[in-house]
């Protein structure tokens, strides 16, 4: 399938260095246009359809249609075992290149060198850069976690934290134990990992073991949220609650999150720009299944970590309301 379309391609190109006729010309635009839209690039994640997924799924689909080619999204709900199930089902979906997130990259490892071994291009996105490689991907889109980390331990030394809690909201996310463990190598303070698991489904009970940790320890003066609704909807009513000077940082972007950025109640966000992830994963994907491209030099895109504070908060607004942040 594959080497069709690259041959397709190619015809077409030959076609216009001989210099052909306008209405040859055309006839090979027909068939450059016929054959990209043959292709079909599937991206499969981890994602909830949430605030954030939503963003990175618009992304692929816009990429998709600045291509002309279809692009499969779906999301596995941060279930591991059905995420591996969709990815085994890429081969009989025809689909000519898989861009899959790895939070859990054991659970998708054998799907993903399936993929390899049907010579089937793949990448990995969002989660998963430093194992893409063992999961026979070309190159990583997305932003190291443990990088991300580091830098939010920096901005939280400028603001004078000495005891940060950061609740891990997926336990099985390495990705989010990689964003402490990050925040704790440039910390100069304590930062102390915080079992929140399940929060995302309950976050009024997320905000009240929150709140219990931080009435248990009150030393704390810094929390380390891993996600906006996280950070909005569980850390900030319990600093509120409580009363207390509490800095706040998170990672990612919601509509709340930013207004409490805009408000002054949290420091930042952490922006791995995911519209960015899935559309450069299917503009990679697209490049290797029409021209042979393995971009990334063995190495991951990064695309990020950007930071959201007080100095632009109100542009980032206006474009998460456009739908690409």
């Amino acid at each position: 399938m594959k080497l069709t379309k690259i041959a397709a391609l190619a015809g077409i190109a030959a076609l216009t260095l001989a210099g052909c006729a306008a209405g040859a010309d055309d006839s090979a635009d027909s068939a450059s246009s016929a054959a990209t839209s043959d292709i079909k690039i599937c991206v499969y994640t981890h994602g909830d359809g949430g605030t954030f997924w939503s963003v990175a799924q618009a992304g692929a689909e816009q990429a998709g249609a600045d291509l002309g080619v279809t692009v499969d999204y779906q999301g596995s709900t941060n279930d591991s075992a059905r995420q591996a199930a969709i990815i085994e089902g890429a081969i009989s979906a025809s689909c000519d290149g898989v861009a899959a997130s790895a939070p859990d990259p054991g659970a998708i490892q054998q799907a993903m060198l399936g993929l390899a071994d049907a010579g089937i291009p793949t990448v990995t996105m969002n989660s998963g850069s430093d194992v893409f490689k063992d999961l026979g991907a070309f190159t990583h889109v997305g932003q190291d976690e443990i990088v991300a980390g580091r830098e939010a331990g920096l901005r939280f030394n400028d603001m004078g934290a000495t005891n940060i809690l950061c609740p891990i909201q997926e336990a099985a996310n390495v990705g989010l134990t990689d964003r402490c463990a990050g925040a704790r190598e440039t910390s100069t303070g304590t930062v102390t990992d915080f079992n929140l698991d399940g929060g995302l489904q309950d976050l009024t009970a997320a905000s009240a073991k929150v709140k219990a940790a931080l009435e248990a320890d009150p030393s704390i003066d810094a929390v380390f949220a891993l996600n906006a609704d996280i950070a909005a909807k569980a850390v900030l009513p319990a600093v509120q609650d409580l009363g207390r000077d509490i800095q706040i940082g998170t990672v990612d972007m919601s509509e709340d999150a930013l207004n409490a950025i805009a408000d002054g109640d949290i420091a930042f966000a952490i922006d791995q720009q995911q519209y960015a992830q899935g559309y450069m994963s299917v503009v990679l994907l697209y490049l290797n299944v029409t021209n042979a491209h393995s971009l990334g030099g063995g190495l991951p895109m990064y695309t990020g970590p950007g930071f959201v504070d007080s100095s632009n908060v109100e542009e980032v607004i206006g474009l998460v309301a456009a739908g690409t942040r």
